[in-house]
């Protein structure tokens, strides 16, 4: 199938496969050389199958891309573990349908909102799908981490993010010298609190924010055009 077939019948837009063969998550079966068109075969859709699992229980890209890779990575096994998450979150959803109920009749709900059990399953999962630097560096950096310190590093990160958007409505170029520290400040603060952030992986970083809703949305709210203006930034930054 062309892209444009691929796309409409695995229901994802063009743009999120040009973004999925750029980071290498989904690769096409073949491209004519002479007109660059993208095609797609029976491997790249079982492929598309797996992504579209653990981004339904709310992988990033990144995780996905690492896990894929693993050496270690036993499809059925990981099939197993991902419809036991289905269910895990399955069963989340209809505790949250019911105390609808229970809250309209005034009763004390937040019982419902526990999901810590498909947390850490989804953990462990993730640990033994795709043990990779990065994540054994994050995993180790941050398993004494409080609720209080997480809380604290969305806070810093936050505020990063709406420093960006501070600077692009001040009407600052992404290669301005104010939006290139605003990178190596987010840089430096994945690094020091997550695991090292290479320029590589920060270029990664910058087209998710772009390519996926959750994270565009997300860092939107500060302004229209803020993820775009970020991806734009660090790619300057890591040209030089």
């Amino acid at each position: 199938m062309q892209i444009k077939e691929f796309a409409e019948f695995t229901g994802v837009s063009v743009r999120t496969l040009h973004y999925y063969d750029e980071i290498g998550l989904l690769v096409p079966a073949y491209v004519d050389r002479v007109t660059s068109y993208r095609y797609y075969d029976e491997h790249s859709l079982l492929r598309m199958q797996e992504i579209l699992f653990y981004r339904e229980l709310d992988f990033s890209l990144k995780s996905i891309g690492e896990i894929l890779s693993s050496s270690n990575y036993d499809k059925s096994k990981a099939l197993r573990e991902q419809k036991h998450l289905l269910i895990l979150k399955k069963e989340r959803l209809e505790r949250l349908i019911s105390a609808i109920d229970g809250a309209v009749k005034g009763e004390n709900i937040m019982s419902a909102f526990d999901n810590s059990e498909f947390e850490k399953y989804k953990a462990e999962a993730k640990e033994r799908w795709g043990k990779t630097d990065a994540y054994k560096e994050h995993a180790e950096k941050t398993q004494h981490y409080s609720k209080e310190k997480w809380d604290h590093l969305a806070e810093g990160m936050n505020d990063i993010l709406a420093e960006f958007a501070v600077c692009m409505k001040n009407g600052e170029m992404p290669d301005s010298t104010q939006a290139q520290n605003l990178v190596k400040m987010l840089q430096n603060h994945i690094t020091e609190n997550y695991y090292r952030c290479s320029n590589e992986i920060l270029v990664g970083l910058g087209q998710m924010y772009v390519a996926d809703e959750r994270f565009k949305n997300n860092i939107d709210k500060h302004a229209d055009g803020t993820s775009e203006f970020i991806r734009e930034a660090i790619e300057v930054y890591c040209r030089k």
